[in-house]
């Protein structure tokens, strides 16, 4: 029987660079990679971020179920990831996927789907 081994942990130099929240996470933008649109917001660690980088597939840590899931395993909304890109500050993700289907578990193409706040335009100074 061949022995099982653990996947590799994320590169130390992209883990370095990383400043994450008081749980471990780090924000991961997700935006349509051929329009700029702007599709939601979830969160990694490094063990999501490491399969996302490394499986071709966006993987996130659910704050609620305590778990990693795969955009698209239930759902077959897939993200394919495209890029991958860190904020100069280090707290944020860009991730730049192709999606398949909606990318909002309400079935909405985007989690911002009409979901506008009233805002006061800026005018000028």
């Amino acid at each position: 029987m061949g022995r099982v081994t653990s996947p590799a942990p994320l590169d130390p130099a992209i883990a370095a660079r990383l400043k994450r929240d008081d749980h471990g996470l780090v924000a991961a933008i997700v935006q349509q990679h051929d329009t700029g649109e702007v599709l939601m917001l979830g969160w990694m660690d490094d063990e999501a971020l490491r399969r996302t980088l490394t499986e071709g597939r966006v993987t996130y840590w659910s704050r609620s179920r305590g778990e990693y899931w795969r955009k698209g395993d239930t759902s077959g909304n897939v993200q394919h990831v495209r890029s991958v890109a860190l904020d100069c500050d280090g707290d944020a993700l860009l991730v730049r996927v192709d999606q398949v289907g909606p990318a909002c578990h309400t079935g909405t193409r985007t989690c911002f789907d009409g979901r506008d706040l009233e805002a006061v335009p800026y005018a000028g100074e």
